[in-house]
């Protein structure tokens, strides 16, 4: 008799209900699409999904810290040197401040190189009196606001796998080129420190990381990992067809992997047990994150645990929690007590994003910096109070200046927001509140 496992494919999610897909007119184009798009090159390999998957196993443990972060959702547009250079210079800045707060490694996963889709909590809009598609995301339609422009385009899922591709590249350059050398931190950009009383502590923080540096150099350690980091990408599996086109047989691992990134999580609006993307995403051996909010039933997310891990390997889920500020401690001891009840390794990870939007008067999207800092802070209370590790943290954020979320040492209000707000989904950190971000944390979870 075949077991469940046996039973899987990459297109076996077909035959399960499935949610946030896009309707496309014509489905032989889509199948033309994806045709060419299984013939391309992977955009990783094997053995990075693996390592990281060791990584995250000493996450679950306590002896390592994830740091994930970058755009709610990329834009085509944004496939440029300056984004991505600025998104990549603030998570490894981030990264080497809570390295050094926590003292322990961190693994860098940047939400990039593949998070163009985005699930909706409606599928229409009304724009100038006209009902129309909404918007989700680069790699199905175009976010200008007409008819025609929101009618999901096949074509759009190739110049994803491309842009994705050149996305890549010039991360992997620019990671292994000497952007990531840590004998850089004086390049660090304080100024938005300026008038806040932390920022002299901030500026030593810098100036210690410099010094160990130097220290260990004189030494005789000229580790090549001063000059250069592993960083690994990771996107919303939402669009199945096309996560489908990206799966590959690996004979000499003898499983199935999802080759279009490193880790891919399933949201808070696509985990139904008996859904289509559980059903992908239980085939696939990659590290898998899991969304939990408000609406989580440990019992069932025990189930979809063990559906998508039956091995009960260590590193496999992560689940992140989006609970929203004041919520958390209401929610997460239950879950975490269940899990720990059912002997289940996860990796536990905090979003404080997703919980925490809110509208101004004027009706613009935004979030509140207070608000994000709070969630971490009572995730942070619970599980130390449950001796359970905390073991990541997951940011939408941008290294470029725009105005998106309000708070922070540069205090953006929300009469400030429309100076440069460019999100076409949900408001990200900018660069001066994902650094102060990293201070604050590092202070509460290590006492930097």
């Amino acid at each position: 008799m075949q077991s469940q496992a046996d039973q899987w494919n990459p297109d076996s999610w077909r035959a399960r209900p499935i949610k946030q897909q896009p309707q496309y007119d014509n489905p032989s184009l889509l199948s033309e699409v994806l045709g060419e798009v299984r013939k391309l090159p992977p955009l990783i390999f094997v053995g990075e999904v693996d390592r990281l998957k060791q990584y995250l196993a000493a996450a679950g443990r306590g002896e390592v810290f994830v740091l994930q972060g970058g755009d709610c959702a990329e834009r085509f547009q944004d496939c440029n040197k300056d984004a991505i250079t600025s998104k990549l210079k603030i998570l490894l800045q981030m990264s080497v401040v809570l390295c050094y707060g926590l003292r322990k490694p961190v693994v860098r996963i940047g939400r990039i190189a593949g998070q163009y889709a985005k699930p909706r909590s409606q599928d229409t809009e009304v724009v100038n009196g006209q009902e129309i598609p909404v918007y989700r995301g680069d790699i199905i339609n175009s976010f200008e606001a007409t008819l025609e422009a929101r009618k999901p385009d096949p074509h759009r899922i190739k110049r994803a796998y491309l842009l994705a591709a050149s996305t890549l590249n010039y991360v992997r350059a620019l990671t292994k080129g000497g952007f990531a050398d840590l004998h850089q931190p004086q390049n660090w950009d304080l100024t938005f420190m300026q008038k806040v009383p932390q920022r002299q502590e901030y500026e030593r923080i810098v100036a210690n990381i410099r010094d160990a540096i130097v220290f260990m150099e004189a030494l005789g350690n000229r580790e090549e990992s001063l000059r250069s980091v592993e960083f690994y990408t990771s996107h919303e599996g939402l669009l199945l067809p096309l996560e489908e086109a990206l799966t590959t047989f690996a004979p000499e691992q003898n499983h199935w992997y999802n080759l279009g990134a490193h880790m891919l999580w399933i949201g808070d609006r696509t985990r139904q047990l008996d859904g289509a993307h559980i059903e992908y995403f239980r085939g696939i051996a990659n590290p898998i994150g899991l969304k939990v909010g408000p609406s989580s039933d440990p019992k069932e997310i025990i189930e979809i645990c063990r559906t998508l891990n039956p091995r009960n390997e260590e590193g496999k889920i992560t689940l992140i929690s989006r609970y929203g500020e004041g919520k958390v401690k209401q929610h997460l001891p239950s879950l975490i007590q269940a899990v720990r009840g059912a002997k289940i390794p996860v990796v536990w990870s905090v979003d404080p994003m997703h919980g925490n939007g809110i509208k101004t008067q004027g009706g613009i999207k935004t979030r509140d910096f207070d608000a994000i800092l709070s969630e971490v802070q009572e995730s942070f209370e619970v599980h130390q109070q449950l001796g359970n590790p905390l073991g990541g943290i997951h940011f939408e954020l941008t290294g470029q200046d725009v105005t998106e979320c309000i708070g922070g040492a540069t205090g953006i209000t929300a009469d400030q927001l429309d100076q440069n707000y460019e999100t076409y989904c949900d408001p990200r950190l900018n660069y001066s509140q994902s650094l102060e971000m990293a201070f604050l944390i590092s202070r509460m979870l290590g006492q930097a």
